[in-house]
């Protein structure tokens, strides 16, 4: 708790700060964490050797390490500004690509299945998407430390989204399909057999979580992926990816459709590699042993 208190008052100071001196700030904290984090910066050169092997230089892979980082302060902070701001603030920063897309099935009164990942700057995505276009159901997995769950909790759900907890998650996400309401999933985390079907991701053979595309074959309702870009860490664009719906009832289709995600988010993460989450252990439940050492 006394933890907390201290991290409430940093908060406190640094919302103070002008934006620009924030981020300096913040991206001062990201050098520093990026050169004491060793055995993180282990998991993320595995895992880009893993995925790119040598069609990505060693410099580039470096720098790549080194943004993750830098992303993760700018995310850490969207999270403080979103306890503030309003659904004004955020467009002022934020642009959409093929939302007439998503305004006709909208029009029409049919759910979607937004699929996104920890690419780019993705608290400003979730916010966005509740706040600017439609009130959206997602997925919350509480923190290690109790204290900071409520915290969480306000920033994001102040934008329209309802957080439900990840234990028992599906049931929820369901009621509010067959309701008519949108949800939204974090589709790159590590999967395993028990709860995933096996895809073909960055050319090896990856466990994927099947959520999305189970629960649109159950609620006809078609899935939709968004990803977050930028060219200045200060305004964003909010592209809208082709829907893909399940073909049929049969687990074929299922893999089919999740297959299709799968190589959707290879092609973003290949297009600017530097945006995604490299942090995590993705092989752990496959291939573990590359993050051996």
């Amino acid at each position: 708790m006394l933890g907390f208190r201290f991290f409430l008052l940093f908060e406190w100071l640094v919302m103070k700060l002008s934006r620009s001196m924030r981020k300096k700030l913040f991206f001062t904290l990201a050098s520093v964490a990026h050169k004491l984090a060793v055995k993180r910066n282990r998991i993320i050169q595995a895992n880009l050797n893993f995925a790119f092997g040598d069609d990505l230089k060693v410099d580039d892979k470096k720098e790549i390490e080194h943004y993750c980082y830098r992303n993760l302060a700018l995310n850490l902070l969207q999270v403080m500004e979103n306890r503030r701001n309003c659904a004004d603030d955020l467009a002022k920063h934020i642009r959409f690509e093929n939302r007439e897309m998503v305004d006709l099935y909208l029009s029409q009164n049919r759910p979607i299945i937004f699929i996104s990942a920890h690419h780019g700057n993705w608290e400003i995505g979730a916010a966005s998407l509740a706040a600017l276009i439609t009130p959206i159901t997602s997925i919350y997995k509480g923190l290690d430390n109790d204290a900071f769950n409520p915290y969480l909790l306000e920033a994001r759900t102040r934008h329209r989204l309802n957080l439900v907890e990840k234990n028992g998650a599906i049931k929820h996400l369901a009621r509010a399909l067959k309701n008519g309401q949108c949800v939204s999933l974090l589709i790159d985390q590590s999967s395993n057999a028990k709860s995933g079907v096996k895809v073909n991701f960055f050319n090896h053979p990856t466990y994927h979580t099947a959520a999305a595309a189970q629960l649109s074959r159950k609620y006809d309702a078609p899935i939709i992926a968004l990803y977050i870009d930028t060219d200045d860490e200060e305004n964003y664009v909010i592209r809208f990816e082709q829907p893909i719906e399940v073909a049929g009832d049969d687990e074929a289709s299922i893999l089919d459709a999740t297959q299709r995600q799968v190589d959707d988010l290879e092609k973003v993460i290949r297009a600017h590699p530097k945006f995604w989450f490299w942090c995590h252990k993705r092989w752990k439940s496959e291939f573990n042993e590359i993050y051996a050492g």
